[in-house]
Order: structure tokens, then C-alpha cells, then sequence
């Protein structure tokens, strides 16, 4: 049953008795007048659809709180510890001075009806709806896109541990995998296996021996009607079981070792399934998720975010923040979003890209002075390729143009190949697209939009990480993504303070 505010104030009523300390322009002041208007008890009714039982707390109430634990980076514990003992937030929420809140575990149950609902940003649409009414993005036609990796919430695990922790779970979980004889460890028992670690030999014999047993614990639970959960817990062994280790060519059959590669799309934890490693730098990584935005450059106002495990690309994902957008945008981003597929897209939906080009690969074998592609005339029409030689070779159907023999007595060679076997040129599906953003951007067209605009949306990652929030409080991306989009919301609605943001009776409107 959903619970109401009340319209009477009462006696301890923080905002009539210390209001005034609150100060003016701050989203808790804001909040204090205005929480009822932005989040209405309609916005919330279809989360306790059922008129029976104990009223819940007041829908403006934990959405409010939502917002301001957001705002300030706290945990659930400390949120109502806030609530219970800061006049600020007692005062957005209406409370009264000596009201002692509610505990953590409210919010928890609202962020699962929330996540089970068909709107699990509604919060976030709520502010995104106070923007629309201010039309403070009427006629701004420009969005930047960017994004930035998170942390995640629980430590990355090695080989053993994943193989340890997924046969345990397992073997608790399915009683046909519990009577399998083990002999690599005993699960029963929490933490490592007993291992001279710094004895090569002996840890291959102790993967060698867990694979083996995660590979009879499988085989027992093949072909067993186990129900969905459990087949995704077996799923997830049968997964790390695999992605770290390969036969041991060097040893007997079924001897196994530490695989000499990463496999792609690599489980990096069990306890958080969807956390995906990444690359900042050929020397700096991290482990977690990847937060995209798009922004409004000129007001920072954030118009669309969404999460993604860390491993996730820029391109697809930035596009698809723009679906809900009119055609006509002027679209800024940096190299990562200047892909071909993405300037297609962005094109198929009527929109303008104004994105730095993917630098030209070059060959270090080849010197300073080494011919780039920009340096060969491609007839897309005529499907041919002239090289800085002036030999000219046709496009085959698979986009390959094959100089061969040609480059055996050019002059220009030691500038243009080190094959043998002569220049290859390859033309793909959007090379014209691509060819002509780097033409575009030579010649300076598009640059001063992008060096004046695409600023603001790094300040807004920066706004977005503040206070705690380079690491996700959730595990999963469907609880980290309602947990960006309220951060989202408490940054839109702290911008649109500083841009003057007020309600005149009617609608709300933005000061002169």
C-alpha cells in the first residue's frame, strides 16, 4: 500500500521551526518546497499497486532521499543516518525535528520495485521532465557524447579463487554436483587452496586438479532439469572453467596450466558476473563498468545515460543515447565514437558528426616520412586505387586492391610497404565515410564547434564521478544503471539550481 504525505505540518516540523538555515538555491531547500511537484504519488502508484497491508513510506519522501543520497555519495546506512540527524535533509523531506527516519533496508526495497517496474529511471525522467518545461534545450541543437569507467563494487578474483568459489556454489546448490568426489580441495573450507604458490609445478598441478574437478561437477549436472537459476550458475562454472586455462602440452592427458592469453569478454569476478576489464592504457586498467552521457553543451544539462560493463564500445552505445532525440543534432565526440559504423548511424538518423578522426595507422618500419592511405586517390565510383607512384590497381569485391608486382621496381616503395610481397590496400564498407571526415578535418571545418563545446561534457563526467562515485555501490548492470540515473538526476537538478531554476505557480521556468 502506498503511503501519502500529509498536508498538516507538525509541531516539530523542521522546515516551519530551522528553514531558514537551509540556504536558498541548494537541492535541499529546492526539495523542501518542491518535492511534491516533482515526484508526484501517480509517478510511484503502480509500484504498490495493492491497497492492502501497511502504508509504505511517502513516494516524495524516498524519492528525495534517493536523490540527496546521490547528490552526497552515501551509502544506504548512511543516508538514513543523514535523515535521522541533518536539519537539511530533514527539512527537504518535510520531517519533523525529531523524526528518526526510516531503515536502510526502504531503500533497498525501492530500488528493487523500482528495478521490476517498466520504468526504473522514473526519477531521472521526473528531472529530465522539469528540464523539458523550463525549455531551456529549446532550440540548442548540439549534444556531446563521452563516457568514463567506473569501479566496481567487489574485488577482482584470480583463476583459483573463481574455480574455488564456483565449484563451492555449485556443489551447496545441486545435490548431484555435492556427491562428486573432489580431490583438489576441500570446498567446505573458505579461502585458497593449501599451495607453494611460488612453485610453478605445483600451482599447474593444482589448476590441472581443480579444472578436473569442475569438469566432473559439470558432467553430473548435464542433462538435469535444474530451473533457470541454477542453470545459470552452472553456466557461470562451466565459463571460468574455460576462459583462464588450456591442456598443458607438456604434460599428461587431462593436465591443464594457465592459459598464455586473455580470452576476449573475460569474467573477472564471480560475485559480480558482468564487471568486464578495460584497458585505460597499454599500461593502466581497471575492472568495473563504463558510464556513458549525453550532454547539452551550453547548459551541461545531461540528457540521456546509460552503463555498461567496462569492455562495452563508445560508438554504439553514445548513438543509441541520442534515439529519443529530434534529427538535426550536431553530434560531439572524441576518436572513440569516430568509427565508420557510427558516422553512419549518425547520419542514417539525420544527425551531423562533428568527431576527431581515428588516427592512420603507421609503420614504424618505415620511417617519418612513410605514405598514409590519405596519401592514395581512391575512385569509389570506379572502384579503383592509384598509388603516390601513379599506379592504379582495381577494388576487388572484397575490398582488397593487391599492388603485387608493381611495387617491385617503384622507387617510392621503402616509403609506402614492407611486404615482400607488395602494397595491400583494403577499402571497407565506409572508408568514404571515413576518408572524408579526416579531409574534413584537415581543413579545420567543424574543429572550432568542437574545441568551443565538447569541453562541457568532460566537466560533467567530472560532476558525475564527484563525491564518491568512481565506484558502483551494485553488483550487475541493471542496479548500477538506476544508480547512474539518479546520480544523473541529482546533477541535472543541482545545474539547473545554478541556471536559476523556479516554479512561477504555472511551470517551471529558469531565472532572466
Amino acid at each position: 500500500m502506498q503511503g501519502v504525505s500529509l498536508l498538516d505540518r507538525e509541531l516539530l516540523d523542521a522546515d516551519a521551526l530551522v528553514g531558514h538555515l537551509v540556504v536558498e538555491g541548494s537541492v535541499h531547500r529546492f526539495l523542501a518546497d518542491h518535492r511534491a511537484r516533482v515526484f508526484p504519488d501517480e509517478l510511484f502508484a503502480d509500484l504498490f499497486e495493492s491497497g492492502r497491508g501497511r502504508p509504505s513510506v511517502p513516494a516524495d519522501v524516498v524519492a528525495t532521499v534517493l536523490v540527496l543520497q546521490s547528490l552526497e555519495g552515501l551509502s544506504d546506512r548512511d543516508a538514513c543516518e543523514a535523515l535521522r540527524t541533518d536539519i537539511r535533509w530533514k527539512v527537504a523531506v518535510g520531517a519533523a525535528l525529531d523524526d528518526e527516519g526510516f531503515h536502510p533496508t526502504v531503500l533497498t526495497c525501492w530500488r528493487r520495485r523500482l528495478g521490476g517496474s517498466d520504468a526504473p529511471e522514473r526519477i531521472f525522467d521526473a528531472v529530465r521532465g522539469v528540464v523539458a518545461d523550463t525549455g531551456v534545450l529549446a532550440g540548442r541543437s548540439r549534444r556531446a557524447l563521452d563516457s568514463t569507467l567506473l569501479d566496481d563494487a567487489v574485488a577482482t578474483q584470480d583463476t583459483v579463487t573463481q574455480l574455488v568459489s564456483m565449484i563451492r556454489r555449485v556443489r551447496n546448490a545441486v545435490d548431484a554436483a555435492a556427491a562428486v568426489e573432489v580431490a583438489a580441495h576441500d570446498y567446505g573450507l573458505l579461502g585458497k587452496p593449501a599451495c607453494a604458490w611460488d612453485d610453478p609445478d605445483a600451482r599447474d598441478a593444482l589448476v590441472s586438479a581443480l579444472v578436473n574437478d569442475a569438469v566432473a561437477v559439470l558432467g553430473a549436472v548435464d542433462g538435469l532439469d535444474l530451473g533457470a537459476d541454477l542453470e545459470q550458475l552452472v553456466g557461470l562454472l562451466a565459463l571460468v572453467a574455460g576462459q583462464d586455462v588450456e591442456p598443458d602440452p607438456d604434460g599428461p592427458q587431462g593436465t591443464w596450466r594457465i592459459a598464455r592469453r586473455t580470452v576476449k569478454d573475460r569474467v573477472v569476478s564471480t560475485v559480480d558476473p558482468e564487471s568486464r576489464h578495460m584497458h585505460k592504457s597499454g599500461s593502466r586498467y581497471r575492472d568495473g563498468y563504463k558510464a556513458h552521457i549525453a550532454v547539452e553543451p551550453d547548459t551541461g544539462i545531461i540528457t540521456a545515460c546509460a552503463l555498461t560493463p567496462a569492455n562495452a564500445p563508445d560508438g554504439s552505445t553514445g548513438v543509441a543515447l541520442l534515439d529519443d532525440e529530434p534529427a538535426g543534432l550536431e553530434v560531439l565526440g572524441d576518436s572513440a565514437y569516430g568509427t565508420g559504423p557510427v558516422r553512419a548511424e549518425l547520419g542514417e538518423g539525420g544527425h551531423s558528426a562533428v568527431i576527431k578522426p581515428w588516427p592512420l595507422a603507421r609503420n614504424l618500419r618505415l620511417g617519418e616520412d612513410q605514405f598514409c592511405r590519405d596519401d592514395f586517390d581512391i575512385d569509389y565510383d570506379a572502384r579503383t586505387v592509384t598509388c603516390p607512384n601513379n599506379r592504379t590497381v582495381p577494388i576487388s569485391d572484397s575490398g582488397r586492391a593487391s599492388f603485387g608486382s608493381r611495387c617491385a621496381d617503384c622507387p617510392l616503395r621503402t616509403r609506402c610497404t614492407a611486404s615482400a610481397t607488395g602494397k595491400t590496400f583494403r577499402v571497407g564498407e565506409h572508408d568514404r565515410l571515413l576518408a572524408q571526415a579526416r579531409a574534413d578535418w584537415r581543413d579545420g571545418i567543424g574543429i572550432g564547434d568542437y574545441r568551443r563545446h565538447r569541453p562541457m561534457v568532460e566537466r560533467s563526467i567530472a560532476w558525475l564521478v564527484a563525491n564518491r562515485h568512481r565506484r558502483v555501490r551494485y553488483r550487475g548492470v541493471a542496479a548500477n544503471q538506476i544508480g547512474l540515473a539518479h546520480r544523473a538526476a541529482a546533477v541535472n537538478l543541482k545545474r539547473l539550481l545554478n541556471l536559476g531554476l523556479d516554479h512561477n505557480g504555472h511551470t517551471w521556468c529558469l531565472a532572466a
